[in-house]
């Protein structure tokens, strides 16, 4: 390593902020199971023994990441808590495109993760699958709140169209393809809710 990138690294406070900060974006350019520990570690920037006091494993530097991610409201789920704004708005913020100058296009976050952490066992996966489930629950809440009669049916008909569209989106490159998935989606809520919802 050249002295200038060693004299360039920061030591103290920020360390662990920085790894994730590194690690988010290099996930989203390349994937996780492409990006190696070192290459978080030049990145963020700090020494490897600084990226594993913070993390000893790379799959407990992933979950940390998703964790990370969860709690910045930045993710489909996020459009869901979002107060003041009415129920079915939210339902359908599912389908908007992401925010300008997002690049690349890489859909969910924790499908992402789950298919590269395919054993169910594994703890980034399962968390994946929390958010999941977290999410139907969400959309449940909120179709109850508006009259639905059956939540738990809708919201599984509304949350396959959002993770359907973010897949495809991620795979055609193509940021505003929820618009396809949400004109399915205002059928279905049309549909399913009281006319005065």
């Amino acid at each position: 390593m050249s002295t200038v990138t060693t004299a360039s690294r920061r030591q103290g406070r920020g360390g662990r902020e920085r790894i994730l900060a590194a690690a988010a974006g290099l996930f989203a350019a390349q994937g996780i199971n492409a990006t190696g520990m070192e290459q978080i570690a030049e990145r963020a920037p700090v020494s490897k023994r600084t990226l594993y006091a913070h993390f000893r494993t790379k799959d407990e530097l992933v979950l940390a990441h998703l964790q990370d991610l969860a709690s910045t409201g930045h993710t489909l789920e996020g459009a869901l808590t979002r107060e003041g704004v009415p129920a079915r708005e939210r339902i359908l913020a599912l389908f908007d495109p992401p925010p300008a100058g997002t690049d690349p296009v890489r859909g969910c976050p924790f499908i992402d993760a789950a298919v590269e952490f395919p054993d169910p066992r594994n703890a980034v996966h399962s968390y994946a699958r929390e958010r999941k489930l977290l999410m139907v629950r969400l959309v449940a809440d909120l179709v109850t709140e508006l009259g639905c009669h059956e939540p738990a049916v809708l919201a599984e008909q509304l949350v396959t169209l959002a993770d359907g569209a973010a897949s495809r989106a991620m795979v055609l490159g193509e940021p505003d393809y929820g618009r396809h998935a949400r004109t399915a989606a205002e059928i279905l809520l049309d549909n399913a809710l009281p006319a005065t919802a």
